[in-house]
């Protein structure tokens, strides 16, 4: 119950003040907010989880704020609570609302609604986790790259802001698991992965395993001089770790976005440059960070 975070919606101040009431003695976190407009405002703001609303209000009437909620908070769980006969269950479950409570509300229904929409979010939640992370190392995997770099470039060109791709590759990790045995290769990933998620930040920038002994990071709003600097607190970490006859290869590269060509060719063009200067890195005696000769310009 701590990890939901919970938005009351109503323009009726008695019935908010009543479900803020409920919600707190259930033991949830919540806020509220008196109508749609406010709703969405408090939405940018906060990172909800559930999203109780009325139907009938001013400004942004319930079934606007779903209509908003599914374009920008798909996995935000809604239920809606209305009176009258306006919208029926049919109309909201449609609308893109996870339930629907009926004027008056019972407080058991309320509690017992509210409860299975949490544990079937909770679920949903580690469903996700297990196919979107990689089960060795717990970063996330190529599946999650796949799914997200798209949204995550088309947001950076709204907003005029870099984003690199740094591929890293472990040297002779054939001959390490020769000499150590494939679980003596497995503690080098994770430990590969650990150093990873130290030297990025938490939220910001995310890591993932990109497929055997690859690994990737996409970089958010930093230049390249900071990129570099990462990489390089990568390698000395790794170079600490002593791990007998190996290294880290690093491959830096920026995305670039061509005004005639599609987005998916444009993030296709960023892996190919980024393993590409992986490679180079190899070339020139392993062990290094390489930049791609695109992204220094």
């Amino acid at each position: 119950m701590a990890g939901e975070r919970i938005l009351i919606v109503d323009d009726d101040p008695g019935t908010l003040d009543l479900l803020s009431t409920y919600i707190e003695s259930f033991g949830y976190y919540h806020e509220t907010a008196e109508d749609g407009a406010k709703a969405v405002t408090k939405l940018q703001e906060g990172n909800f989880t559930i999203l109780i609303t009325d139907m009938i209000m001013p400004h942004l009437d319930g079934m606007q704020l779903l209509k908003y909620t599914r374009d920008y908070y798909p996995n935000l769980g809604v239920i809606v609570i209305t009176g009258g006969t306006t919208y029926s269950y049919t109309d909201v479950i449609k609308a893109g609302a996870s339930d629907f409570i009926s004027k008056p509300f019972n407080v058991d229904e309320l509690e017992a609604k509210l409860n299975r929409l949490v544990r079937e979010l909770n679920l949903i939640e580690k469903l996700q986790q297990y196919s979107t992370r990689d089960a060795l190392t717990d970063l996330y995997n190529r599946r999650y790259f796949d799914i997200n770099i798209l949204t995550e470039v088309q947001r950076a060109d709204r907003q005029g802001y870099k984003v690199f791709m740094l591929m890293a590759d472990v040297d002779n990790l054939k001959e390490y698991n020769d000499k150590f045995g494939h679980q003596g290769g497995d503690e080098l990933l994770r430990a590969v992965s650990s150093i990873i998620l130290q030297s990025v930040r938490e939220n910001v920038d995310w890591s993932f395993r990109y497929g055997g002994d690859e690994f990737g990071i996409i970089f958010i709003q930093l230049e390249l001089t900071q990129v570099v600097k990462v990489g390089e607190r990568i390698l000395g970490k790794y170079q600490q770790a002593n791990f007998t006859g190996t290294g880290l290869s690093l491959g830096v590269a920026r995305f670039l976005r061509h005004a005639d060509v599609t987005w998916q060719e444009d993030i296709d063009n960023l892996v190919a440059r980024a393993d590409k200067a992986l490679y180079g890195a190899k070339s020139f005696g392993k062990n290094q960070a390489f930049i791609d000769e695109e992204s220094k310009q």
